[in-house]
């Protein structure tokens, strides 16, 4: 494969130097009376006398601060469309193998702080006794265990979700590393030979979303660049699984931990950023997002998650260009 992929794969692993890590979780302490002022001002407010506390973090009918405007912040501003958007010169297949690895390095920097072990309790705040299901609300993920669906406690679930994504990234079939002879098909290329006078050939970048590729079945997206014709599906599959991990994060974890030592906004900021991916190549369903869609919806009208994203993204820039 070229080296593009290669290049930005090159030192990934579980664990990795990354300097932008979030803060390791702190021993817990006790959240802030509501109507307390001070550094956490903001904090939510139900009554003078009710605290975030008297809230399990993981009751499903409990009020979801995250679905709230005011506690919906991210720590950076820009358009995320600019890390998300495919260059020209870059093979699609190779940029959406990119995309996927840098969302697994977010997602995983962010469950590193459930997985944080107390010094005191010897247990980390994602365990087996606070969150013996992977749920989401009321909604709750399983997993295959022996063929048959299986509910498994959430600590559980995110590992085997995490050893399953570094095992796909690191499969040589899937994400090949290998340098071609050939030149990967960019669009950049297939815009060249469009203007020379010949027909744009029906290419993965014209795709209709929710398929492997184009209506051909003799091509696929990455095919230039070695990737498998599963690879769209494949990245659909890993895409949806780390969403279940920030499902997860938000409706049993905001408030302890990332609320307590004032993190959410870094967990906005990947969150975002992960969503504006997923749309733009529409690697999750909006039915799989039904969890989080308030805080989507929030997040598009803020236009956060940047137009451009919505309506067919990739695909429909590709077509209108």
């Amino acid at each position: 494969m070229a080296t593009f992929f290669q290049s930005v794969r090159q030192g990934f692993g579980r664990g990795g130097n990354n300097k932008n890590n979030p803060p390791k979780s702190p021993v817990h302490s006790p959240a802030p009376h509501a109507h307390q002022g001070g550094a956490m001002s903001n904090s939510p407010s139900l009554s003078n006398s009710l605290t975030l506390d008297n809230l399990a973090a993981n009751d499903p009918d409990g009020p979801k601060y995250f679905f709230q405007e005011k506690y919906a912040p991210l720590n950076v501003r820009g358009n995320f469309l600019t890390l998300c958007a495919c260059p020209k010169n870059v093979e699609l297949g190779e940029w959406l193998a990119h995309q996927i690895v840098e969302q697994y390095r977010l997602l995983h920097g962010m469950l590193q702080v459930i997985q944080e072990v107390n010094s005191v309790t010897g247990l980390p705040i994602c365990n087996e006794n606070t969150c013996p299901t992977m749920s989401a609300g009321r909604l709750t993920y399983t997993w295959l265990v022996e063929g048959r669906a299986a509910k498994i406690s959430a600590p559980k679930f995110i590992n085997r979700v995490e050893k399953w994504i570094v095992s796909k990234i690191h499969d040589p079939v899937m994400f090949p590393t290998d340098k071609l002879t050939g030149t990967p098909e960019t669009f950049a290329i297939k815009e060249a030979k469009s203007t020379g006078g010949g027909a744009a050939p029906n290419t993965p970048d014209n795709a209709s979303a929710g398929t492997n590729g184009p209506a051909s079945s003799d091509e696929w997206i990455g095919q230039s660049s070695g990737f498998p014709q599963t690879f769209y599906k494949d990245c659909q599959g890993i895409m949806k699984q780390m969403f279940r991990c920030y499902a997860h994060l938000y409706h049993a974890h905001w408030l302890n931990p990332f609320w307590h030592i004032n993190k959410h906004d870094i967990l906005n900021m990947c969150f975002v950023h992960f969503v504006t991916v997923a749309k733009y190549y529409q690697l999750v369903s909006d039915k799989e997002m039904e969890p989080m869609q308030p805080l989507i919806d929030l997040f598009i009208k803020q236009q956060r998650v940047p137009p451009e994203a919505l309506n067919g993204g990739h695909w429909s820039q590709q077509v209108s260009t």
